[in-house]
């Protein structure tokens, strides 16, 4: 999701959505997932010049991704969305300062797995499948492909704040999707986050999607199972708690207590009190369809600034 806060700041992105071609371009790539210059300039009865040209804008703006791919005819350059929602704050509001995380998938300082389950580096399986043991292996922190049918992962997030400072938001991005056998695109599961253990709400992945190959997937991974989730971004602050812009829950900081001292344990769980319990998948760098570990970024204040 691409979140511009303020208007100048997303000034490239205007000026890209500029453009009725450029909107068909997007629309096109949306309905396909991905397409090579050569079906863009067809579809849209253009020149590759021309088609080149659009694509840079929309590349430069970061509305897109362009990977190269062998293919039947040579190299092939193929465009992909580099993100699923644009959300843009008319009304900015001013925060304090902060500052950000990124977390590898396997980084987890608690889990419980159930099979189907496992995990992966960019090069190799950890241990077996459904294997739950190696859950706990020491390689498991350069793991970039988490999944389970049931269980929790738990992540232990520094807390950098001073004496004078104060808690204005936490956010957690991540690309995240439900638990199949192999996969399945129509797999709904209730994927809940807990913060210090206080549950902030619950969304439901449509699927374990395997229609296509994650964009980052690496080649040795087998195309039977699944291929790439939906990045989600989960706020709390003073208000409540949000996934993507929407309430999920009324839970506040205030009611989870922070200060200087507390720690941050972030959880994703498919439990047993759920209605659609079809597992868990976490995407990391090397998988799936973003190019992003767990980001986390932390908002604060200090005591002598003043919320508008």
């Amino acid at each position: 999701m691409i979140h511009i806060k303020d208007l100048k700041s997303g000034l490239n992105i205007f000026k890209a959505l500029g453009s009725d071609i450029r909107i068909q371009i997007l629309e096109l790539i949306a309905q396909h997932q991905t397409l090579n210059l050569n079906d863009l300039a067809t579809k849209l009865n253009l020149t590759n010049g021309a088609i080149t040209m659009h694509i840079k804008k929309l590349e430069e703006s970061g509305l897109i991704e362009i990977n190269t791919v062998v293919g039947k005819h040579g190299l092939q350059k193929m465009c992909y969305l580099n993100e699923e929602k644009l959300i843009v704050d008319l009304r900015s509001k001013e925060i304090g300062n902060l500052y950000e995380v990124e977390l590898k998938v396997g980084h987890y300082s608690n889990y419980c797995a159930q099979p189907t389950c496992g995990l992966a580096t960019k090069d190799s399986i950890i241990g077996d499948f459904d294997d739950p043991r190696y859950f706990a292996d020491p390689q498991r922190v350069d793991a970039e492909i988490v999944w389970f049918a049931e269980g929790f992962l738990e992540y232990r997030i520094p807390n950098y704040l001073k004496p004078n400072q104060s808690f204005q938001e936490l956010q957690f991005s991540l690309e995240i999707s439900s638990e199949a056998p192999g996969f399945a695109d129509n797999w709904p599961s209730d994927i809940e986050f807990f913060l210090n253990d206080i549950q902030l709400g619950s969304w439901t992945s449509p699927g374990d999607f395997g229609d296509k190959k994650g964009a980052f997937n690496p080649d040795w991974w087998p195309p039977h199972l699944n291929q790439y989730g939906m990045l989600k971004l989960i706020r709390v602050n003073s208000e409540g708690s949000y996934i993507d812009g929407c309430r999920i829950s009324n839970v506040t900081l205030d009611d989870i207590q922070l200060d200087y001292k507390s720690d941050l344990r972030f959880k994703i769980a498919v439990t047993e009190t759920t209605s659609n319990r079809r597992g868990l998948t976490v995407y990391g760098k090397n998988f799936g369809n973003y190019n992003q570990d767990i980001l986390i970024r932390i908002l604060y204040l200090d005591s002598n600034d003043v919320t508008v």
